[in-house]
């Protein structure tokens, strides 16, 4: 694992494995084709109220994002982006509501990765339990269908308000916008996010088929999803297996 060089501020060496972290689960986001452009963001908070948290810079490609390039940002600083090298407005907006309202929501993965965003432009954006993965999510997703425009305060505040009624919820299916996952840590947001893709993309090609559904009994089905939330190191292991691959690469991620 590379190291902090010499020459960075106290403020990016304070935080390095966080920044790290962050910056693996950017790189595979990428590699994985789950990204939009310049589009999207992740964000992790650092202190204990979840107030201050990194997050990437307006407008950078996951794909080239290292650990010393990430953004600390205070969500009770309201004149952030007056500020030089501000956050995307609608990043700030969003992330920065979030980490205000929720403080169990330490990190925040917004994406517009295919299958997701088809789940959330159809009339009806549930996700029933068909299989393992699908099983995962079984009552623990909001489904906003509030949609109001770019994720300014406004609708940043409006969207936080949801993921607050319930913190056993931690994936926010946006109606006729995209994907909003939270967790414990990168780990845990990340290994969430890529299981509900996986998620969505079954039950959109399972749709795809015409074919009747074998939906699970919501027994099974809630049963199924409490042994996955149970499963020993998963989210950990996943992570530090793509951090392996990127540092056996020569990635520069963690630079």
């Amino acid at each position: 694992m590379a190291e902090p060089l010499e020459m960075t501020p106290p403020s990016v060496r304070e935080h390095w494995q966080e920044r790290v972290d962050l910056a693996a689960a950017f790189r595979w986001t990428a590699r994985l084709g789950m990204a939009e452009a310049v589009a999207n963001h992740f964000s992790l908070a650092v202190d204990d109220a979840g107030r201050r948290f990194l997050m990437n810079p307006n407008q950078w490609h996951f794909a080239r994002i290292k650990a010393s390039d990430l953004l600390l940002l205070d969500a009770e600083q309201r004149d952030t982006l007056s500020q030089p090298d501000a956050p995307d407005p609608t990043a700030w907006g969003l992330h920065g509501s979030i980490h205000r309202r929720c403080p169990h929501a330490r990190c925040v993965m917004h994406v517009h990765s295919i299958f997701s965003t088809v789940l959330a432009s159809l009339a009806d954006s549930s996700l029933p339990p068909i299989d393992q993965n699908t099983a995962i999510f079984y009552g623990r997703v909001v489904t906003d269908e509030a949609f109001g425009g770019l994720a300014f305060e406004a609708e940043g505040e409006r969207c936080a308000a949801m993921l607050r009624e319930d913190p056993k919820k931690q994936v926010m299916v946006m109606g006729n916008h995209g994907l909003l996952v939270i967790g414990k840590s990168v780990a845990d947001a990340f290994n969430r996010l890529f299981y509900f893709e996986r998620a969505a993309e079954t039950y959109i090609r399972a749709l795809q088929t015409g074919q009747p559904l074998r939906v699970m009994p919501d027994a099974l089905a809630e049963k199924t999803a409490r042994e996955l939330e149970d499963y020993p190191d998963q989210a950990e292991r996943h992570l530090s297996e793509l951090k392996a691959i990127l540092d056996e690469e020569g990635s520069n991620y963690a630079t």
